[in-house]
């Protein structure tokens, strides 16, 4: 390069960048062919080198006043308006800077208000907006995503609802928490639903959550205390500026346990709240309402739920009624249980849903409401004619229901199918039968809350450690066959328990997880346990393989089941020296040959080899023993105990339709005589004294009194196979 080059270029240089910094040439039009705005790259051109401090000297001008920074990098959050007093001198100088004076600007993520206030906007924090991204917008009572939800028509629950809007309207009452239990499907969420409206409407609604299992934002605890926290701070302005204050100052707050999190986002600010005046707690909304705590996943999850409302709510001198809705599962069953001394049964108004409300004539009008209105609706002029439904129709429906909604409302949304005829939908129901099945599913809905609901119970059972080998379903199968009576008769579930060898209360660990389907309840005048199915709906899944799929037991397996233990537990018996006495004395001794009788079809579904290995083990002299021998005519001579077997032997002297089932050792009589004893023992000895002992049995079998055509009475040999070896 020329030596003469280095001059000219510094003259080119220094002009262009006052040009660019003048507040004359602002308003002079065009800048270098640009349409009056600098480029970036005006900038850039023009920057020195900073490690040479002789070209700093004379290079920054100051500013005018309105003088204007061009912006540098991105075009938001890097723009810089410098307001600054007219300079003394417009000589530069080695000590004038660009941001002489300058605010409201940023550079980089650097917010500058004014020369002494210097913030990183990377660290702002609008706790508000993080409590926003932690809410549950699912759980509302008006959130779309549970659009149409369930709720009570117009003319029914009429006396419960009453009872639960006077509760929550009664400020003044000490009880301020209500816990409403019922089983599955009657009708919990649709009174939640309901209630949450008409608190809204009238003002006192501050909080509403309805949780779900099928919805990851609202099947744990994870948004439940922001989404209260967030409902309460819309109530009141400086509720919200308290709570988003709480945020900003631990915006970790959401990864903490709940009960930190209550007492963090609710309980300090309400706290503040009142210290400052600025509650009314008169007129606040009041009203919290959680539905389905049962949906919330695991049990601790519930109980962690509960005890931070006791422990922040209800022990603080906070202003809220809290109603909770739930299935009685675990977590709040034990929480309510006055027996256990449940740590909330002091405090809490407890409704049982399913006990203390009969909603069958509710059923009856939801029912005759819902379908006359699919009627009118449809194209078929059956469904249009003023006799469709019939009123068999609806009673044999009502039956069916069992006083539970879910059922009515199964019923009602399979029928209201718009591609089809109601009344033929009708009809499937009515005539509904499990061959049938595959040729219609109307309780498919019905058949995915039971397989639910079962198959986690049964999870949940076969999961502890003393269960495992035990088959859940087929307890829980020979459980229901037996409180139905379906053999003609029925043992509680203690007894029940006992006689099948299981440690008493097993029928309390089976239905743990199905308490929304099945309670336990005092029964008979010892008042013992046995199991109460709610839904008679349940009972027939249950008995259906068509509805209940791979979760079916057939009763044959449970016959088969419950025979084999008594025959084992029979063989272990002995009998002691000298005497012809079973031992030990137990529920089982009392009631083990009517269970045999009745679960094995009177010895018909048991095989050969079960028959002679009892034989074997001198089972016939403890069938003996097991029998009482007296007192045939008890009814007469009440002045002694009466046992099970008294009475099924009674039954069968006097012709009742068990005789053909029962009559000690003749459970076997008809299939004896007809057993190749000889080929199958291979043993003819123990043969011979099968028959022996047989013949002599016999003889011994009791005479019974009949009538004779004049009308005297007179006693006859009972008459029992002749057992014939050849």
């Amino acid at each position: 390069m020329a030596p003469d080059s280095k001059p000219k270029k510094t003259g080119w240089l220094r002009p262009k960048v006052r040009h660019l910094f003048s507040s004359s040439s602002r308003s002079s039009g065009a800048r270098d062919g640009r349409g009056g705005e600098p480029a970036a790259q005006d900038l850039q051109a023009v920057v020195p080198d900073p490690s040479s401090t002789d070209n700093l000297e004379g290079f920054i001008p100051c500013l005018g006043e309105g003088s204007h920074v061009p912006a540098v990098g991105p075009e938001q959050g890097n723009t810089m308006i410098a307001e600054s007093t007219p300079p003394a001198s417009t000589t530069p100088s080695a000590s004038t800077s660009v941001f002489s004076n300058a605010r409201h600007f940023n550079v980089g993520n650097i917010h500058i208000n004014s020369p002494q206030h210097v913030h990183n906007t990377r660290e702002t924090i609008d706790g508000w907006k993080m409590l926003l991204e932690n809410v549950a917008s699912n759980a509302f009572y008006n959130s779309k995503a549970r659009f149409d939800p369930p709720k009570c028509d117009e003319d029914t629950r009429v006396e419960v609802i009453g009872e639960l809007m006077d509760w929550m309207n009664d400020r003044e009452n000490p009880q301020r928490l209500l816990c409403m239990t019922g089983a599955a499907g009657a009708g919990k969420s649709a009174l939640q639903q309901t209630i949450s409206e008409r608190c809204a409407s009238s003002g006192i609604l501050g909080v509403a959550f309805f949780f779900s299992s099928q919805d990851p934002t609202r099947n744990n605890l994870s948004r439940i205390i922001p989404t209260i926290a967030f409902q309460l701070g819309q109530k009141n302005p400086t509720l919200r500026e308290y709570i988003s204050k709480a945020v900003e100052d631990d915006p970790t707050i959401f990864d903490k346990t709940i009960r930190t999190q209550m007492d963090a986002l609710v309980v300090r600010p309400f706290q503040q709240l009142c210290e400052n005046g600025n509650l009314d707690r008169g007129s606040f909304p009041h009203a919290i309402l959680i539905d389905g705590l049962d949906e919330c996943s695991g049990e601790e999850q519930q109980e962690d739920l509960l005890c931070t409302i006791k422990n922040c709510l209800l022990d603080n001198d906070l202003p809220f009624r809290v109603f909770i809705a739930s299935r009685p599962e675990w977590a709040i069953r034990s929480a309510l249980d006055s027996e256990s001394h449940g740590y909330l049964h002091p405090i809490a108004y407890h409704i049982q849903l399913s006990d203390k409300y009969d909603a069958t004539e509710d059923i009856r009008r939801f029912l005759w409401r819902r379908l006359q209105a699919i009627g009118g609706r449809n194209r078929d002029p059956r469904a249009r004619s003023r006799s469709w439904p019939t009123v068999e129709d609806i009673e044999k429906l009502v039956r069916a229901a069992s006083g539970q909604f879910v059922y009515a409302a199964t019923i009602v949304k399979y029928v209201s199918e718009r591609r089809s005829s109601p009344v033929e939908r009708l009809q499937v129901v009515i005539n509904w039968t499990p061959e049938g099945g595959k040729f219609g599913r109307p309780f498919e809905a019905l058949d995915i809350l039971y397989a639910g609901i079962l198959t986690a119970a049964k999870e949940s059972y076969e999961a502890v450690d003393t269960n495992q080998g035990r088959n859940f379903l087929l307890l829980f199968r020979a459980h229901q066959i037996n409180s139905d009576q379906r053999l003609g008769w029925m043992w509680s579930a203690h007894d029940f328990d006992e006689f099948l060898n299981l440690e008493r209360g097993t029928h309390e660990a089976l239905v743990s997880d199905l308490r929304s389907l099945v309670a336990v309840d005092l029964w008979g005048y010892e008042k013992d346990t046995q199991l109460h199915f709610y839904h008679r709906s349940f009972s027939e899944f249950l008995d259906s393989e068509t509805r209940a799929k791979n979760l079916f037991i057939p009763e044959i397996q449970v016959k088969e089941y419950v025979s084999e233990v008594t025959l084992e537990r029979i063989n272990r018996l002995f009998l002691t020296p000298c005497s012809t006495r079973v031992t030990p004395r137990n529920i089982f001794k009392c009631y083990a040959l009517l269970a045999l009788a009745l679960y094995s079809d009177g010895g018909q579904i048991l095989s050969d080899q079960q028959i002679l290995a009892l034989a074997q083990n001198d089972g016939w002299r403890k069938f003996d023993s097991l029998i009482p021998h007296s007192d045939f005519g008890f009814p007469k001579k009440r002045h002694r105990k009466i046992s099970a077997n008294d009475i099924c032997l009674y039954a069968m002297l006097e012709s009742k339709p068990v005789s053909s089932v029962f009559q000690g050792g003749r459970v076997f009589a008809d299939r004896l005589p007809s057993l190749p004893l000889q080929d199958e023992l291979e043993e003819p000895g123990l043969a011979d004294a099968l028959k022996s002992y047989y013949d002599e049995w016999r003889k011994t079998f009791p005479e019974k009194w009949v009538e004779s055509e004049g009308g005297k009475r007179r006693k006859e040999k009972t008459q029992v196979p002749r057992l014939d070896l050849n």
